[in-house]
């Protein structure tokens, strides 16, 4: 399926890739049910949906409801189906539900989507907390332009809205220009006020929430409660990473292997998940500036000759091979305890300890994944 917001185009295609139909359908009640009945004929299918993170998240959780199965193809792979087969990498809806139809059925270990209530609360909170945090740099960005024409010099970079409010007190302009923008400002302040206030509740609750999961990820420096739960959103099931290196791919922290002939070297990844990428690189920064065995890490690095990039490079590797330690316990521990934990495998991860070696840093993307799907899904083939 190629998923939108008000349509949907899908192709059906057997285990051997012969197009047995499709179509293209509405996503109103009557659209969606005459999709429905069009793939009635093929009562073992498995659903495989472009960006089920995405665009496709709202079909895809229809279904769910109405138990079907549906795994998520990621845009990337189906992207570049779309080009091997076509040999060009012009896009309709026809072409690309069919390249997410070769990803679906081709590939292995694609991500069962699953209704999960506790994280899909937690998904509709931590993206609304993102959001505020991005309203709120906005309009501190908007009242230090007000107030760089208010007071000379401007005010300092990290300003509250109880001190911009004071400066604001110290202001009388006398002309219209100056007044409008003394109101403007003011109007600004109070619009901040609130934000801070909505943050501050999103905040305690995302760690009620966090906690009542059980996880450790709070324990970790310079994980709060909104990296927690973006990490417990974005991974999912932890098992679905054969090991400490795919995730570390996945998290963009895995460095790419640009050696040529003699000369080794290695080079930043700019793929991944980005907004895990985001957390890894606040949680790096957050030890940095405090006396932590990350600052500690990166000093060392530094020592061997390593610039301050490479060396947080190093760092941030190291910090997904944690997170995948805890996310590995975290999911032990629920499985002791009883139900409730994230079903998956229960044997002893390949993160064999918090403290990677030097060396891991240094490996190169590993190959793609060929593990099956940890929950039970018919063949597609």
């Amino acid at each position: 399926m190629d998923p939108h917001k008000r349509s949907v185009t899908i192709e059906v295609m057997d285990g051997d890739e012969h197009v047995l139909g499709g179509g293209r359908f509405a996503t109103g009640t009557a659209g969606y049910r005459s999709m429905l009945d069009s793939v009635g004929a093929w009562p073992n299918r498995i659903w495989a949906i472009e960006g089920c993170n995405g665009i496709g998240r709202h079909i895809a959780h229809r279904l769910i409801a109405d138990r079907e199965q549906v795994v998520d193809v990621p845009p990337k792979l189906s992207a570049r189906a779309r080009v091997f087969a076509t040999g060009q990498g012009r896009k309709t809806d026809a072409t690309d539900a069919h390249s997410v139809a070769l990803v679906g059925t081709r590939m292995t270990g694609l991500r069962p989507v699953v209704a999960d209530e506790q994280l899909e609360v937690l998904r509709l909170l931590v993206d609304r907390r993102r959001a505020l945090g991005e309203e709120h740099t906005r309009k501190v960005s908007q009242l230090h332009a007000l107030l760089l024409e208010l007071i000379p010099g401007g005010a300092k970079v990290f300003l509250s809205a109880a001190q911009a409010r004071k400066l604001l007190a110290s202001v009388r302009p006398r002309d219209v220009v100056g007044k409008t923008r003394k109101r403007v400002a003011t109007e600004l302040v109070i619009d901040l006020e609130k934000i801070y206030a909505r943050t501050k509740a999103a905040d305690k609750e995302l760690t009620e929430l966090v906690k009542a999961t059980g996880t450790g990820l709070l324990d970790l420096h310079g994980i709060g409660p909104s990296g927690a739960a973006r990490l417990l959103v974005e991974v999912g099931d932890i098992t679905r990473f054969p090991d400490r290196a795919h995730f570390a791919s996945w998290t963009g922290t895995a460095p790419i292997d640009a050696s040529s002939g003699d000369h080794v070297r290695h080079r930043l990844s700019r793929g991944g998940n980005r907004q895990i990428n985001r957390v890894l690189h606040v949680m790096a920064v957050v030890q940095l500036r405090n006396p932590t065995e990350g600052r500690a890490y990166f000093d060392r690095k530094k020592t061997t000759g390593k610039t301050s990039m490479e060396a947080m490079r190093c760092l941030k590797r190291r910090l997904s091979d944690l997170i995948y330690k805890t996310m590995l316990d975290d999911l032990v521990a629920a499985q002791k305890t009883g139900p409730g934990g994230q079903p998956g495998n229960d044997s002893v991860s390949s993160a064999t300890g918090s403290q990677p070696s030097t060396g891991s840093s240094d490996k190169s993307h590993p190959e793609p994944a060929k593990t099956k799907p940890n929950r039970t899904l018919p063949a597609a083939s």
